[in-house]
């Protein structure tokens, strides 16, 4: 009954930060649509904002591990828009909201996740200092987040498969110059 309740409590938030901004969101209106009572949402969850976290860290996590290896810029891009992509109108709810520092921790974690196993592979190969290799696999994790907090604060609107692969094609050349 636990699994069954917290799974409802999630589901029904979503469909909620589907339709409205999260500041109109109360636990009040959520265990009523959810059909249950306040003390079983204080059961699983301390706030509104525990129950953020758990979601998204999930959503992350589900990310992550659905892209065991990465085989090009490309593909892990793809797996940070993925991460961004799931509930459009909630990430965006989200991302508009007091609560964006929970939502921006685990894109950060999702962003180092495709950059180190894309690079790994390909910095192991060259000539260049552990340091350096930290450097560049910072800078490429940058580049992701950005990427996706520019995409982001832009709507989701902009067609984005179309400018990954004209910023990866323009990263690889990058790269590919950094280890002659």
């Amino acid at each position: 009954m636990s699994t069954f309740t917290k799974r409802e409590i999630k589901n029904t938030f979503l469909e909620m930060l589907e339709e409205m901004p999260l500041n109109q969101i109360t636990v009040k209106a959520l265990v009523e649509k959810c059909g249950i009572n306040r003390n079983s949402f204080y059961y699983h969850y301390q706030d509104i904002p525990a129950l953020i976290e758990e979601i998204v860290t999930e959503v992350a996590d589900e990310i992550i591990s659905s892209y065991s290896s990465i085989d090009s810029m490309q593909t892990g891009l793809k797996a940070v828009l993925d991460f961004v992509s799931t509930k459009r109108k909630a990430i965006l709810h989200i991302f508009n909201s007091v609560n964006r520092d929970i939502f921006e921790r685990d894109l950060w974690k999702v962003c180092e996740y495709v950059v180190i196993q894309y690079l790994k592979p390909i910095l192991s190969l060259g000539h260049l200092s552990d340091f350096d290799q930290e450097i560049i696999i910072k800078f490429y994790k940058c580049e992701c987040f950005g990427f996706a907090m520019d995409w982001l604060n832009n709507g989701m609107e902009e067609d984005s498969q179309t400018q990954i692969d004209h910023f990866c094609e323009f990263h690889t050349r990058v790269f590919e110059q950094l280890l002659l």
